[in-house]
């Protein structure tokens, strides 16, 4: 998933990563594992909803208007004083709609993994999914996406092209589809942190990378 990776380590993953841990009070670099294993998984959830013409032609509606990518152009002002909770609501729907019933089963297993607590869990996906929304959006508006065909292309575009995305997918959607203990969120971090290569020193490595050590 490179798309999602430059976004974490890029400018704009730094300051998110940093405002989400000042946000729950969490040590950066457990934010940083958290959202890196939640963004593809979010990501991977929308593109199961969108893989019906409803949902991509919802998902598209959200994008073109209130999710267009403009909360990615000030977000030292949504953590300056505390992330909103217009956004954290906001933020609650898009998770409701995307993981549904499996939502605490995806805190969970992301609490298993990491060691942060599932309420503190629950608050990063909050903040992260809107956020992650407003990337689609920035990215459909910068690749002229205007149908549903063409939002399943970026999607799986994200997620690494169409070999990477299909298996990553298939993790995904094994993950939501089951009452699983969470070794897939294992299976996917190793994927996207080493471009398709499921090493678990990868994460350390990306890590490493983001703060300079």
């Amino acid at each position: 998933m490179s798309g999602l990776l430059d976004l974490i380590n890029s400018p704009v993953g730094k300051q998110l990563i940093s405002g989400v841990a000042g946000q729950t009070g969490q040590p950066e670099n457990k934010t940083a594992e958290v959202l890196s294993m939640a963004m593809p998984l979010l990501m991977g959830a929308m593109k199961k909803n969108a893989s019906t013409p409803g949902g991509a032609q919802g998902l598209m509606d959200a994008l073109s208007s209130k999710h267009d990518g403009g909360i990615l152009d000030d977000l030292g002002g949504l953590f300056g004083g505390g992330v909103d909770q217009n956004v954290m609501n906001d933020g609650a729907g898009i998770l409701g709609h995307v993981l549904g019933s499996k939502q605490s089963q995806v805190e969970n297993a992301l609490s298993a993994k990491s060691g942060i607590d599932a309420s503190s869990i629950a608050q990063i996906l909050k903040i992260a999914a809107p956020i992650l929304l407003g990337y689609l959006g920035k990215q459909t508006r910068q690749q002229n996406v205007s149908s549903p065909e063409g939002l399943n292309g970026l999607l799986g575009g994200l997620m690494g092209g169409t070999k990477t995305a299909n298996k990553q997918q298939s993790l995904i959607e094994t993950f939501l589809d089951s009452d699983g203990d969470g070794s897939v969120i294992d299976d996917l971090a190793g994927m996207v942190l080493n471009g398709g290569n499921q090493k678990k020193s990868g994460l350390g490595g990306v890590l490493g990378g983001l703060f300079g050590k």
